[in-house]
């Protein structure tokens, strides 16, 4: 484990050979600068990191777009006060950092929703649930390229940011808090922004609606990947394929389908 994730990782910045190439290739294909814990998470387990990504990469490619667009579209978020620039300028936030918390949310709202779609389907291909099968959008917009900071170790955070970190770590969770969502990290940057959205998400945690959202969000992704699930041509799977899926199934029930709502109100609160 790294001395900065909550599982077992090999960081980018230790990846070396095969490993460091699909690193290099999903930063491409998701058009971020960064390589999300699931996937560093998966390249611990002997042959699970190029055995999930060549089967998933595809949908990355094409199919999943558009589904994970309708995931956006149609998870229904609780109605929330839009903060001012006045009021975040007034909390130290000025333009440039606000600039980059709007990049930081974009960048995780776009990937949130293509693995909570993408990963369902593999889920679905090994484990499949009854139910119904969701539909994609029309269209999907092209994502931007998006260049992330670095992701802050939780060790090199004040003791209050680590502790305001792992508060709202547990808003929407409702088993499994383990995992610490990496966009409290980047956003830990701006520790007044943390304070504002702990602020504002405690009352709909503390009745409940949080949640449910999570709830939601699992399920659309579950009729989602229900829709993918026949695009899929996994090659031979490797000995860690148990593994792997227990990986990936932690990983899209929780902190996947917690952010997926959770940076949706986040973004919809931003100045316009």
């Amino acid at each position: 484990m790294t001395e900065t994730d909550s599982v077992p990782s090999i960081a980018e910045s230790a990846a070396t050979g095969e490993i460091a190439d699909i690193y290099a290739d999903i930063r491409s294909v998701l058009c971020t600068s960064v390589v999300n814990l699931i996937w560093r998470n998966l390249a611990t387990l002997p042959g699970a990191l190029p055995w999930t990504w060549s089967t998933v990469r595809p949908l990355y490619i094409a199919a999943a777009a558009p589904h994970a667009e309708a995931v956006r579209r149609t998870l229904s978020l609780p109605d929330m006060p839009r903060l001012s620039t006045d009021t975040l300028m007034a909390a130290g936030i000025d333009r440039p950092a606000l600039a980059a918390i709007r990049a930081t949310l974009n960048s995780y709202h776009h990937t949130n929703a293509l693995a909570l779609v993408v990963l369902s389907a593999l889920l679905e291909r090994y484990d499949p649930s009854a139910g119904d099968v969701a539909q994609p959008s029309e269209a999907a917009p092209a994502a931007d390229r998006t260049e992330l900071p670095a992701l802050p170790a939780m060790t090199a955070l004040a003791p209050q940011v680590q502790r305001l970190i792992v508060e709202l770590n547990q808003f929407g969770e409702d088993t499994d808090p383990s995992l610490i969502a990496s966009m409290y990290r980047h956003l830990a940057y701006w520790p007044p922004y943390l304070a504002i959205i702990r602020t504002m998400l405690a009352p709909l945690q503390a009745d409940g609606q949080l949640n449910a959202l999570t709830r939601a969000a699992r399920a659309l992704g579950r009729a989602h990947g229900r829709a993918l699930v026949s695009r899929l041509t996994p090659s031979e799977p490797p000995a860690s394929l148990e593994a792997a899926l227990a990986s990936c199934k932690l990983f899209v029930e929780h902190p996947i389908a917690r952010m997926t709502g959770i940076c949706a109100i986040l973004r919809r609160t931003m100045p316009e």
